[in-house]
């Protein structure tokens, strides 16, 4: 197995054409073609990280936080960036980071918090706009069939929870080859006049290169005609934070109560509480402070998430709680995403899942 094989399967669950802009995903240091001995995975790459990669003779670490990710002038080992670049590759350690393809991913960390307080009816709180493409194409009716089903195959026609979506009319289509052509069906200078289908298909964004391969490999034209546009649809399976339901409602105190136990806290930081029964709970892991506007549009009752500032719970006004839990406490369950995901993927190779604390926040 090679570091390439491991991307592959940590892509399949959070591509990384999701990330945010702002963001330093995928291979930061290694090769994609280096043999992988063995694959741990963390939330943060340290220096305490990587040497428990060397004793476990793991030489790729999967992280959720980038360790790069503002940009290096220089690597002489003054900053702990430096030092676990050095260390990284002094001892030919591959670093690959996640960070927000997996918070903007269905089945990645916001859907772990809600699988933490086994919230019901998950939906994504901010769809990501861009991504969704629709292609359209024009093929000979006789070749259509097998042109959609292919494009099917490499995962075009899914909206929501169906399948094989199409539309599909059927007209009459026209050209003229010149001298350098050599058109499958007609002869060169003579006009055309072919019975066509037309083909429109939308497709994630980060399949626009397999499925346009897929076009070409079997579309029947020497010039394939397509178009390719993004689309303003919402997107149900891509965005950050997450919104569900609890079983039953609680009222505020029994919440707080809640998610201290379930997220192993000592403290949550949280606005005003209110008379009314919470039940309906909005969550993003990290810094989510961009998210209260949408919580409350929501309607949820509660929105959990952490690094709120002071002048942040104002915007509670008294519509919804706020719960700040402290960002390590938000992510720690990330982790074991990652390595449950791997170990499903990857049965008979060595996945450790990582026992360093990374948590930079000590409490008193």
């Amino acid at each position: 197995m090679i570091v390439q094989d491991v991307i592959t399967h940590l892509e399949a669950l959070a591509p990384l054409a999701y990330a945010e802009e702002f963001d330093n995903v995928g291979l930061l240091v290694g090769h994609k073609t280096s043999k992988v001995t063995g694959v741990l995975v963390t939330l943060d790459t340290l220096e305490t990280v990587v040497d428990e990669a060397i004793e476990n003779q793991c030489n790729l670490i999967v992280s959720f936080h980038p360790i790069i990710f503002k940009g290096l002038k220089k690597i002489t080992g003054n900053t702990y960036v430096e030092r676990v670049l050095i260390k990284a590759i002094e001892h030919k350690i591959a670093i690959y980071a996640i960070h927000t393809a997996l918070d903007n991913a269905f089945d990645g960390a916001n859907a772990g918090l809600c699988d933490l307080l086994e919230l019901q009816n998950k939906e994504i709180l901010i769809p990501q706009e861009g991504t969704i493409k629709q292609l359209t194409t024009y093929v000979p009716e006789k070749n259509a069939e097998a042109v959609r089903n292919a494009l099917f195959k490499s995962g075009a026609g899914s909206i929501g929870n169906y399948s094989n979506c199409s539309f599909n009319s059927i007209g009459s289509g026209t050209y003229k080859g010149n001298e350098h052509s050599n058109p499958v069906i007609g002869k060169k200078h003579i006009l055309q006049n072919i019975s066509e289908t037309k083909i429109t298909i939308s497709f994630a964004k980060h399949l626009e290169n397999d499925i346009l391969k897929t076009l070409f490999s079997t579309h029947p034209y020497e010039e394939v005609a397509y178009e390719v546009i993004t689309l303003e649809n919402k997107n149900q399976h891509i965005g950050m934070g997450m919104l569900g339901q609890l079983k039953e409602p609680m009222d505020g105190t029994t919440f707080l109560n809640f998610i201290k136990t379930r997220f192993n806290c000592s403290i949550v930081r949280h606005s005003k509480l209110l008379d009314t029964p919470i039940q309906k709970v909005a969550v993003l892991g990290g810094s989510g402070s961009f998210a209260i506007n949408a919580a409350k549009a929501a309607g949820a009752d509660a929105f959990i998430t952490s690094d709120l500032k002071y002048h942040d719970f104002f915007s509670a006004e008294n519509t919804l709680l706020l719960a700040d839990i402290g960002h390590y406490e938000s992510e720690q369950h990330i982790k074991n995403i990652l390595v449950a995901h791997l170990k499903k993927k990857i049965t008979n190779f060595a996945v450790l899942l990582s026992k360093t604390n990374t948590n930079p926040v000590k409490y008193i």
